[in-house]
């Protein structure tokens, strides 16, 4: 095992690339993981057709599950929830990473820490080349957050654990008691179905979804949502208003479906926005309702490492709960990525997968 392929993303107007690459000696505190599985996220679409900038070239993929190859002496010999780490142990970790740095901690925020690296994201360079998920390995930087994972979960539902479903624990995490409360999910890609699946097992008493897709609406309602509207309805936000909603959760990004939220909540409600995460249109808001409604707005990008945990400890108890069995629509190998990109931009399902290893 002297080295392994990468797949390149050079620029949205170029084919990804498969390269060979030797695989360095661990620094101290490394791990190098051998990746078995990728999903591919939303993030990945908009960097692959030119939506969003990265430093390239660059390996893509931060959705991620793949067993400990080899680990650096000077690493702790442990995960982030003490449990003791060996070689071929099933892991994830955060999509982020960074000397640990005691402000940030504090304020719940190690993913806004200084100088972060981001898994998926970074350049690759001649010493450096195996940092995201579109390759056979990947080598975790010292002070990643990391977590075993039960050997039952299956790979296409692990992967997605430290990017969707964490993200979705952290925004469970910002609005605070759910139960008993009117729920509103606007978008529902692979976060808005696991809004509603966690607002399900939460106690909420409605939790109401909202899409243009008809198809992903159908899914919502196996997720958990018992109230689907098209966002195309007319006199849709009448009907919204109906059912005093107390919480909105905002994973699409889309400037109408932001605004479409803040103007449901009834008295005292709380929005919280996780999906625009690339520049869209400023969004309008009629201030005097936000204060007159006492209206309180959250923000979240990626998560804190206590909700990559909540993310497990939830797909742990509830994967065959749900139909998170269904969320990767079709799979590829390695060699097939450009192909599995295409499908995706094409299908737009919740998930397409890149099996890179057996488990």
């Amino acid at each position: 095992m002297t080295e392994g392929n990468i797949i390149v993303f050079e620029d949205a107007s170029l084919p990804l690339q498969k390269q060979k690459h030797p695989i360095p000696a661990l620094k101290p505190g490394e791990i190098l993981v051998k990746n078995l599985y990728t999903t591919i996220c939303g993030s990945d679409l908009h960097t692959f057709c030119g939506l969003r900038k990265e430093q390239t070239p660059t390996v893509l993929g931060h959705e991620i599950v793949g067993r400990i190859v080899a680990l650096d002496k000077n690493h702790p010999q442990i995960d982030n929830a003490g449990k003791p780490l060996a070689i071929g142990d099933l892991v994830t970790w955060a999509v982020f990473c960074s000397s640990p740095q005691t402000a940030w901690l504090v304020k719940g925020m190690p993913q806004k820490a200084d100088n972060l690296f981001k898994y998926g994201h970074a350049q690759v360079t001649t010493n450096d080349a195996f940092h995201g998920g579109l390759s056979d390995y990947c080598i975790l930087k010292a002070h990643t957050c990391l977590l075993k994972i039960p050997e039952s979960i299956p790979l296409p539902i692990a992967a997605t654990l430290n990017c969707a479903i964490a993200t979705v624990a952290g925004a469970i995490r910002l609005a605070g008691n759910l139960s008993g409360k009117n729920v509103l999910i606007t978008g529902l890609g692979l976060l808005g179905n696991v809004t509603a699946a966690l607002c399900q097992t939460l106690g909420a008493k409605n939790i109401i979804a909202v899409d243009i897709d008809s198809k992903r609406l159908t899914q919502a309602e196996a997720f958990g949502a018992n109230f689907c509207y098209s966002s195309t309805e007319p006199q849709l936000l009448a009907s919204l208003l109906k059912h005093q909603i107390d919480t909105v959760f905002d994973m699409s990004g889309h400037p109408d479906a932001v605004e479409l939220g803040i103007a449901s909540l009834a008295i005292g409600g709380t929005a919280v926005w996780a999906g625009a995460v690339f520049k869209t249109r400023p969004i309008a808001i009629d201030a005097e309702q936000v204060i007159r409604k006492l209206i309180t707005i959250k923000g979240l990008h990626n998560y804190n490492f206590d909700d990559l945990q909540y993310a497990l400890n939830f797909i742990t108890a509830n994967h065959q709960r749900f139909p998170f069995d269904t969320v990767v629509a079709k799979e590829f190998s390695l060699d097939q990525t450009q192909e599995a990109f295409q499908y995706a931009l094409e299908h737009k399902p919740l998930r397409v997968g890149i099996r890179i290893g057996e488990a």
